[in-house]
């Protein structure tokens, strides 16, 4: 397979991607009708973020063709995949259909060697998928983890803490983030963080934001009930404390961002210098106070700061504070900086902490898989920062999952 082959006729799928992913869904519906159950065919907005994951993925491969690290991403997508319930047979069938629609929307720009190149690099990919995918079950890795719901914590109308009980023990490091689905509405998954450093009794936290029109999310916050079991994914992410653990900390959280920077909290002992800004909408949204105390008691050398938007104005207004708190702050060549909330937050603040001082292999975050609009995680009332982006799926820059 030609690397430049691909990516100069992927280039051109690019340009007319929305028909692309349209097509291909058409043609392998009609051509394999008994695939159409592995997708949330009554939940239209969940098969746009389903044509978007798509798209992310092949733009990613694309774009790291001779990267090392590419393999590896492939097994954990071939792992991943297993909550799908994906069979060797569906691959072939994607593969078919995906050829189909990027020989229709390149016209007279495909040719034999295109095809020809598209054929070997699909089999190579799922070979690695299914590599990782018998891998995951030759170790004894289930598709996913039931889970018991034992605490449902309402915080306003939009945000819920849930304490779930793995009926298998769920092995994870602190920041790391699992996906959710619930039975009743099967094919729909979302990334959640895990809040909490792993526990004896082997119990975990997630901290839910309704998203406004979120199928989901709407479910687990609103109609999810002690005793109800959802479904956990295999744990994912690369949101964790480096070690050894020999610097300063600072951690930087906004919205249900705190959760993981809760999980990495716990996991520290007394002696360890840490300092944690916490942002919010406004006061009222500072949801779990009674946790960062708790926390300051057990870490005597972690200081807390809160920040909101002044009284009446705009919650834009609390970027602005952070980034004030920040530079009022000295020391940043010494610390690691974990950053975790809205992406385009953290965006901003990874880019102005280099000014301040912190090197930048010492910014931590980490990027969920897409699963909205824009390529991020869709944002509801309890994302205090920033408004709901625009749709803008059609992108591939702005899909591709990031390392």
């Amino acid at each position: 397979m030609d690397p430049e082959i691909l990516r100069s006729s992927f280039a051109v799928v690019e340009r007319r991607a929305e028909f692309a992913v349209k097509y291909f869904y058409s043609h392998l519906f009609r051509h394999n009708p008994d695939v159409r159950g592995l997708f949330p065919l009554d939940f239209p907005e969940d098969m746009e973020r389903q044509r978007d994951r798509l798209f992310a993925a092949l733009t990613h491969v694309v774009e790291r063709l001779e990267d090392p690290e590419l393999p590896g991403y492939l097994r954990d997508l071939g792992r991943d995949h297993r909550k799908y319930l994906v069979e060797p047979d569906h691959y072939a069938a994607v593969g078919a259909s995906l050829i189909a629609a990027f020989a229709t929307v390149s016209g007279s720009a495909w040719n034999a060697e295109a095809e020809k190149s598209w054929g070997e690099a699909y089999g190579a990919i799922t070979n690695i998928m299914l590599q990782g995918a018998w891998e995951a079950e030759h170790d004894g890795e289930p598709p996913w983890w039931d889970a018991e719901v034992v605490s449902h914590v309402r915080h306003g109308d939009d945000l819920v803490v849930l304490t779930l009980r793995p009926q298998r023990r769920l092995t994870y490091s602190p920041g790391q983030y699992v996906s959710v689905n619930t039975p009743h509405l099967p094919g729909i998954w979302r990334p959640y963080s895990l809040a909490n450093a792993p526990r004896p009794d082997h119990t975990v936290d997630l901290h839910i934001s309704r998203v406004e029109n979120g199928v989901l999310s709407t479910a687990l916050v609103r109609r999810t009930r002690e005793g109800d079991v959802l479904r956990l994914g295999a744990p994912g992410g690369a949101l964790t404390l480096r070690t050894p653990v020999d610097r300063p900390l600072t951690l930087i959280a906004a919205g249900t961002g705190w959760a993981p920077v809760k999980a990495l909290l716990e996991q520290l002992d007394a002696t360890h210098e840490a300092r944690l800004f916490l942002v919010a909408r406004d006061t009222s949204y500072l949801y779990d106070r009674s946790a960062v105390e708790r926390l300051q008691a057990r870490l005597p050398r972690l200081a807390v700061t809160f920040i909101t938007p002044a009284p009446g104005r705009p919650k834009a207004q609390a970027t602005e504070r952070l980034l004030t708190a920040l530079g009022n702050r000295a020391g940043w060549a010494r610390h690691d900086v974990y950053l975790a909330g809205p992406p385009d937050l953290v965006e901003e603040i990874g880019e102005a902490l280099p000014v301040l001082g912190t090197p930048a292999e010492r910014i931590f975050h980490d990027v969920l898989p897409p699963t909205g609009q824009g390529g991020t995680r869709p944002l509801g009332s309890a994302e205090w920062l920033l408004n709901r982006p625009q749709p803008t799926w059609h992108n591939p820059s702005g899909r591709a999952p990031k390392a």
